[in-house]
């Protein structure tokens, strides 16, 4: 090669090693900038767990599990979510306020499954804080988180491992931290807002919501039934989840745990919250929705939602079976010959407000 020929080469190299340590320069700094936002991100998240970590002192270790301990990562584990409106408007406060929503999880790790029941809300149960027939929406306002799981508990036939608690506050600024969700809207309708307002226009069809858009979709009842109000519930809240697990969301995570903030009480440490990503891993969770069969009662004069006896007992079998606690009961059938879940709709209703 020619000395003129060489220094051409040389130089040529030259500018390709500097490309190419420039590259991983920039390569390195956007992982440690990666790595800098996951580190400081866990670490809101831990404080903000720390601060909504309340333990509830007086419900032990149920005693429908047998085991000393769970952990969400290995065992087949149960949450109880409740939604409640601790709002200025309705003057009640957090520790008399009565739940709104009652919604229980169960979660299989070895299936990837989750089974997602919703409570009605004026369900007629027996409450054990007050040693009486009541409506589920009740049990809190009697005796807060600890009644409400106990209430659960007796319902089910199944082991309460743990509960989430938001009020509406954490419920909007979810969604909006999110950038809103997409969901089967059913009707047009002007309805409440958060303040019990008449300022949400919901429009008929396929809609992305915002916070104060989709609480009020949760809500409204008035145009068909309370179990349909579950139903609602349970279509908003796996669309949190979608939107949660996608690739899209990763930079919001950082707002919704702000989102969340004081809002939100729970009886699960970090490490067990975090347990539960593993359900979301490679996509969406395979969510089975049921619901509860019932009637309207208005025999004493104030409305009440009478479960359908055969419908609960095949409920608790199917979660039993889901966490374990019996064998596989995917045989079982609901009245309407259903197998392995419980999906029925309930007669029309009026504005249940009782």
């Amino acid at each position: 090669m020619k000395r003129k020929d060489f220094k051409k080469f040389k130089k040529k190299s030259s500018k390709k090693r500097l490309a190419i340590k420039v590259g991983l320069l920039f390569s390195l700094s956007a992982l440690l900038l990666i790595a800098a936002y996951a580190l400081s991100l866990q670490q809101k998240a831990e404080q903000a767990v720390d601060r909504a970590f309340e333990a509830v002192p007086e419900t032990p270790k149920s005693e429908l599990r047998a085991e000393a301990k769970v952990e969400p990562a290995k065992d087949n584990v149960s949450i109880l979510l409740i939604g409640v409106d601790d709002s200025e408007k309705r003057m009640q406060g957090d520790a008399n306020s009565r739940s709104d929503a009652l919604l229980v999880a169960t979660f299989n790790p070895e299936e990837k499954s989750v089974k997602l029941l919703s409570i009605p809300r004026d369900a007629y149960v027996y409450i054990p804080k007050v040693k009486y027939n009541d409506k589920i929406t009740h049990a809190h306002a009697f005796g807060g988180t600890h009644a409400a799981i106990e209430t659960v508990e007796e319902m089910l036939d199944i082991p309460i491992d743990y509960y989430i608690k938001m009020n509406f506050n954490a419920f909007i600024e979810v969604v909006d931290a999110l950038g809103g969700i997409e969901v089967e809207v059913p009707y047009d309708r002007l309805e409440k807002d958060e303040n019990d307002k008449n300022t949400i226009q919901l429009k008929k069809g396929l809609q992305v919501l915002d916070g104060r858009h989709a609480l009020a979709l949760a809500r409204t009842r008035k145009l068909d039934s309370d179990l349909e109000r579950g139903k609602r519930q349970q279509m908003i809240l796996q669309a949190i989840i979608k939107e949660m697990v996608s690739v899209k969301s990763i930079t919001k995570y950082g707002d919704v745990i702000d989102a969340v903030g004081d809002n939100m009480k729970t009886d699960m440490t970090f490490k067990e919250m975090t347990s539960f990503w593993e359900y979301g891993k490679g996509g969406m969770p395979d969510i089975d929705a049921i619901t509860i069969k019932g009637y309207d009662d208005w025999s004493t004069g104030v409305y009440y939602y009478k479960l359908d006896e055969q419908d609960l007992e095949n409920i608790r079998q199917i979660l039993k079976s889901h966490l374990g606690l019996i064998p596989d009961s995917s045989a079982l059938t609901d009245s309407n010959g259903n197998i392995g879940s419980v999906d029925e709709t309930a007669n029309s209703s009026d504005d249940l407000s009782n």
